[in-house]
This record gives C-alpha cells, sequence and structure tokens, in this order.
C-alpha cells in the first residue's frame, strides 16, 4: 500500500500512561492520558525504508481520561488540577507542540527524533501492522527530555520517571 496518508484522532487512539513512586503513591493514580488533538503524515514506499512518518500532538489537546488505583476515585476537580499540572510541566505556552519525524522505518520498528519542549532525542517505536491496524509504542524517560516528573506531598508521591506511550490506528482503505 503506497501513497501519502494524513491522520488524526479519527483513526484512532495515542495514549500516554503514567506510573507513581515515591512514598506516597498509593495517594496518587495511575493515569491514562489520550492526546485528543494531534496530525501525523504517512509517506508509504516500497520498499518499507523509503517511507516515512511525521506526527505531531497539541500538548493542550492531552486529556486525562482514566486513575486508576489511589485512595479516593479520580475526580474531575482532580483532573482539571492534573491537566493544569500537565500544561505548566510540559510548558505550553513556549513549547505547544511534541513532533516526531522517523529516519527509519523497518518492520516492527519506527526510528526517529522525538521533540518535546524544544529538545529532540532519537527513539525507537515498536509498530506492527495486522491488516489496516497498526499497533505500537515506547516507553519515554522525562528526565531525558529535561523533564522533571511531578511530585507533591514534598516529594514523598511522584510521577514515574518513565511512561509509556501506545498507539493504535486505522489505516485508510
Amino acid at each position: 500500500m503506497e501513497g501519502t496518508f494524513e491522520l488524526g484522532p479519527d483513526a484512532g487512539r495515542l495514549l500516554v500512561r503514567t506510573g507513581r513512586s515515591g512514598l506516597g503513591r498509593r495517594a496518587g493514580h495511575d493515569l491514562t492520558i489520550e492526546a485528543t488533538r494531534w496530525s501525523a503524515s504517512v509517506e508509504a514506499r516500497e520498499p518499507l525504508d523509503a517511507s516515512s512518518v511525521e506526527v505531531t500532538v497539541e500538548v493542550d489537546g492531552l486529556e486525562v481520561r482514566e486513575g486508576t488505583g489511589g485512595v479516593k476515585p479520580l475526580s474531575d476537580q482532580d483532573r482539571a488540577e492534573i491537566k493544569k499540572n500537565l500544561r505548566k510541566v510540559l510548558d505550553v505556552r513556549r513549547h505547544p507542540a511534541i513532533r516526531f519525524v522517523s529516519t527509519g522505518i523497518g518492520e516492527d520498528a519506527v526510528e526517529g527524533d522525538l521533540t518535546i519542549m524544544g529538545r529532540t532525542k532519537p527513539v525507537r517505536i515498536r509498530a506492527v501492522r495486522e491488516g489496516d491496524r497498526v499497533r505500537g509504542g515506547t516507553t519515554v524517560t522525562q528526565s531525558r527530555w529535561g523533564i522533571t516528573p511531578y511530585s507533591a506531598f514534598f516529594g514523598a508521591l511522584r510521577l514515574a520517571d518513565d511512561v509509556e506511550i501506545e498507539f493504535d490506528l486505522r489505516l485508510p482503505a
């Protein structure tokens, strides 16, 4: 399947999953955050390594979908506070988007440069095509991009440095 494809949220889901660490981790939640505003441009070519992918995620479009664990269920007020903290931690005013540009595509992985908060680092993303779907993900270590994971209660509750990125997309016919 060769061609140029434009994808967005209607093609599938792009999720960020966070975990907790620290002595107070029982108080917090493991979060599932969905990118609700993103776009991808895919150049599909034969051979596969001639293909390319570019993805842009708007930080303001990151929405908390689920919070598991914790002492009490996640409230709407908690969601609003998390979104406010996320905007602050990722400095959305100066860096409104997260961007990925591929540098190589193989049968089961895409390699490329991920830019978060103006810092670009290489990443390898697992990617498996099954029919008209592509699923995959990667682990992003926040501190590698200069991000200090969110903490509360004088550091007793911390967001784990590693966050999991997952995607499940339907390719156009």
